[in-house]
């Protein structure tokens, strides 16, 4: 009887053993996933969401935030004069419009001096920059291209509709600067990334 259950008490005690060994595991998985999303939560309020471009992008952007529920400060042509002071996150909404530019009452070279400036001023105010650039193919060419060098260029992370980026422009300079770069396949998954990356 007792050669019968020494078998059963060691099958007993390695499948206690087992289970221990894997509770631990888990535990130690669980953690280092909560410290990497921790790590990842890099922006935070108050929020000021531009325009870089001054193409429509800009109220989609704002509309993505709002159903995210991040408030934002929108300002299309904010500039370094009036950045306030207390932002710690500026969202760049990327792409070109010639007809938003005309709309602005500004042309292509004036708004890159807005961009060079601003990004100057948000990198001494210590500001993270979210760069979006959601218009896909439609928002790509030589004048949104001028607008995504500098602006993509500055930015901490990324979130980019996939088919806008087949040449690999905005990942190649978020890559050189080792910024985080987001894949979407439609501006609606933009929306849970935010809310992601705000925490």
């Amino acid at each position: 009887m007792k050669r019968t259950m020494l078998p059963l008490i060691l099958a007993a005690s390695l499948m206690l053993t087992a289970s221990a060994f894997a509770a631990e595991a888990a535990a130690t998985t669980d953690a280092a996933a909560t410290e990497e999303a921790a790590e990842k939560v890099a922006f935070e309020a108050p929020v000021v969401l531009t325009s870089i471009g001054q193409s429509a992008d800009v109220d989609i952007a704002n509309t993505l935030c709002t159903r995210a529920g991040i408030e934002v400060l929108k300002d299309a042509k904010v500039s370094a004069d009036t950045l306030p002071a207390d932002c710690k996150t500026l969202i760049l909404a990327v792409g070109g419009s010639s007809k938003g530019l005309g709309a602005a009452g500004i042309d292509a070279d004036q708004e890159l001096a807005r961009t060079e400036a601003l990004l100057k001023k948000a990198e001494e105010q210590g500001v993270k920059i979210l760069a979006m650039h959601t218009g896909g193919t439609a928002r790509r060419g030589t004048l949104s291209d001028s607008f995504i060098v500098p602006a993509f260029g500055a930015a901490d992370a990324a979130i980019v509709v996939s088919e806008g980026d087949e040449d690999h422009l905005m990942k190649d300079i978020l890559d050189e600067n080792g910024a985080e770069l987001i894949y979407v396949k439609k501006a609606a998954e933009c929306i849970a990334i935010l809310q992601d990356l705000f925490g």
